[in-house]
């Protein structure tokens, strides 16, 4: 029998990153572990370093996170939550700065596009960099009034930055929508709340394939939230479908949706049946 991981939720990113802000508000009690890339968060559930790992799947600005798109389903790895993060930045700089001293500003480029307004506003040159909370430690390590940075209030403090400027995203609602993975799926039972199912297939190489593997759901009265598409192996004729559904894989309408998905699909498999997370729309 393994052993059972620590108490740690696992992240990509730097300490500070919003996915961080999203462990700390979901699990608070747990410890949280920043790695280098996607890659990593997945190991450190798969190999027993991390109980959990929290991931971001979309944004309602930026759209999709195609890189763990294309690791799910691969990994070995259960979705048994989701987590909506709303994201707001901050305009950080060290602490001898003020708006008038600061003449750039570096971020993640997709930071970076979500508060255009404020970079014209204050006048900042834009400089893209890797990420939000590693732009933050940049700027406290090099001591540079001129110098700032969009980040959480979670970076702000870490690094021990100044906030000249509070919530400059252009859009409020801005918002990431995380999913919480482990090595174990704790499936929840029939009648307890809203379920989501999340399922990857691929279509048969025949016409009007999809269009019948969707009509199961429509048939059915299955709502389906979700439905991504993404070349497989770089060949413009395989296709994989990523899709969340509201229902568990229990009830009787999704169950005869997804045993009608896989007369015309091939490869479906469930990533994971978890309840709603609690800012769904």
């Amino acid at each position: 029998m393994a052993p059972t991981p620590p108490p740690v939720i696992a992240f990509q990113g730097q300490p500070g990153a919003y996915s961080d802000l999203a462990c700390r508000s979901a699990y608070p009690k747990l410890e949280t572990l920043p790695c280098p890339s996607f890659e990593d968060a997945f190991a450190a559930v798969q190999k027993g370093r991390a109980r959990l790992a929290m991931i971001p799947i979309e944004n309602s600005t930026a759209g999709r996170v195609a890189d763990a798109h294309h690791l799910m389903p691969n990994a070995g790895l259960h979705i048994i939550g989701e987590w909506f993060q709303p994201v707001h930045h901050q305009l950080l700089a060290i602490r001898s700065a003020t708006l008038k001293t600061i003449k750039t500003v570096e971020s993640h480029v997709q930071a970076l596009d979500q508060c255009r307004a404020a970079s014209r506003k204050f006048g900042l040159k834009r400089i893209v960099a890797a990420d939000t909370a590693g732009s933050a430690a940049a700027i406290a390590r090099a001591g540079d009034p001129t110098r700032a940075a969009f980040a959480s209030s979670l970076a702000g403090k870490i690094y021990g930055l100044e906030t000249l400027a509070r919530d400059v995203e252009d859009n409020h609602h801005n918002t990431t929508r995380m999913l919480v993975l482990s090595r174990t799926p704790t499936m929840p039972r029939r009648g307890t709340g809203k379920i989501i199912t999340t399922f990857v297939f691929e279509v048969r190489n025949v016409p009007a394939a999809l269009y019948k593997v969707m009509g199961g759901f429509a048939t059915n009265g299955v709502n389906m939230t979700k439905l991504e598409s993404y070349m497989l192996g770089g060949a413009f004729t395989a296709t994989q479908f990523y899709a969340d559904v509201e229902g568990h894989p229990a009830d009787p309408a999704l169950a005869r949706a997804l045993e009608e998905l896989q007369f015309f699909a091939k490869n479906m498999k469930i990533l994971g049946v978890y309840p709603s997370g609690r800012l769904r729309p």
